[in-house]
């Protein structure tokens, strides 16, 4: 089905502290909400108040910031826990609790019926507070669909706002997602909204976020740069690059300029690099080498790029100072520079600016100082930037 309304529950302050490298200060944490909510993402979600006394006083300031996005934490499905989330202040509860058979018999010992009882038990209180509440299956994958079926259709008779399906461990391929999101969207009340939360392990987490959200899902965790527990999970930008090349009207209500900072912003607090190849803002994303990509990205850029890099604050660059380089970007390159050449000197160049690359590394200086060998005039900007 066509993607309608769909909400990002960004997870970097909860599904990111747990990532390695991360140790946010309040400072910090104070820092990243802000930014999020600048950005306009829907949910900011939150470490539990119940993992530190630390954590208890974070959710109350972050909660207290008075954002447009909504405060929400994620807790086990205890009245413990959800009372301490209550007292932060937050706008919203996400509680959990492991539907596998792997997590049933290792982890908590419960049965299906214990789980329905005590989550209607929990999800009532919350309710009862005026807050907005979640329910999820923990493991989602790895447990049998009829019973997230009989637990979910429970929870939703006493009117939980949302249920989430979660691949905690990576495993689900697309088409899985489908299935399960599909079965879900099929049983319970048609304002009951869906969340789906992809760990990306194998590799799969931007395609099933996306999958889910055209089986029916209306909610999607991520977090920046896809830091998370092991490999992490839904990238940010990844999730914004897949909708946006599907249709960009699907992303035009976030500040898409502000997501280079952001990823930054979080690749020093938790001392990773940005990859070279990341979604949107890696180096060599807006990056053109070929020859043949130059001339028709010159002509007209969609011709080899999906994504605009000016929608994102961002510019493309058309790399000249190698051996694949070819003729056109060169005259588009002497163009920009103001130089007067011909066609048949502008060949010239190239050929030779191809030669040396064989040979030695160049510069973009080097290539523009052998352009002035054939003339001079005076540079002037142009659309373009070189590499």
């Amino acid at each position: 089905m066509a993607i309608g309304e769909y909400h990002i529950i960004e997870s970097t302050l909860r599904e990111g502290e747990q990532f390695v490298g991360a140790n946010f200060s309040t400072g910090q944490k104070v820092d990243i909400a802000q930014a999020l909510d600048e950005f306009g993402v829907e949910y900011i979600e939150l470490t539990s108040p119940a993992a530190s006394p630390q954590s208890f006083r974070d959710c109350r300031t972050i909660a207290g910031l008075g954002l447009n996005s909504r405060v929400v934490t994620h807790v086990r499905c205890t009245m413990e826990d959800a009372k301490l989330a209550v007292d932060t202040g937050v706008d919203g509860i996400d509680v959990l609790f492991g539907t596998s058979s792997l997590l049933r018999e290792f982890s908590h010992g419960k049965d299906i019926r214990y789980i329905v009882d005590s989550a209607l038990e929990v999800v009532d209180y919350i309710k009862s507070e005026g807050r907005e509440v979640r329910f999820s299956g923990e493991d989602a994958f790895r447990s049998n669909v009829d019973d997230l079926i009989e637990i979910f259709a429970a929870v939703d008779e006493v009117g939980i706002d949302r249920v989430g399906v979660a691949d905690t461990v990576g495993i689900a391929t697309p088409m899985q997602v489908q299935d399960v999101v599909s079965r879900i969207r099929q049983v319970i009340k048609p304002e009951t909204d869906i969340e789906f939360h992809g760990h990306n392990d194998s590799g799969c987490a931007i395609a099933n976020s996306y999958m889910a959200l055209e089986a029916g899902a209306t909610h999607v965790d991520t977090s920046l740069l896809g830091i998370g527990e092991r490999n992490g999970i839904t990238p940010l930008g990844g999730m914004i690059a897949r909708l946006y090349t599907i249709d960009r009207s699907l992303v035009t209500k976030y500040k898409l300029p502000m997501l280079r900072d952001l990823e930054n912003m979080v690749s020093e607090l938790v001392g990773i690099a940005i990859p070279f190849n990341n979604y949107i803002t890696g180096i060599t994303a807006c990056t053109h080498k070929a020859g043949i990509h130059a001339k028709a990205l010159l002509n007209n850029p969609e011709t080899y790029e999906a994504i605009n890099p000016r929608d994102f604050g961002l510019t493309r660059y058309i790399s000249i100072t190698h051996k694949l380089t070819g003729w056109n970007a060169i005259k588009a390159r002497s163009e920009q520079l103001g130089l007067s050449l011909t066609d048949e000197q502008i060949k010239e160049a190239t050929a030779h600016i191809k030669e040396l690359a064989e040979s030695k590394q160049l510069h973009l200086n080097d290539v523009d100082s052998i352009l002035r060998e054939w003339t001079t005039s005076t540079p002037r900007e142009g659309e373009f930037a070189w590499a």
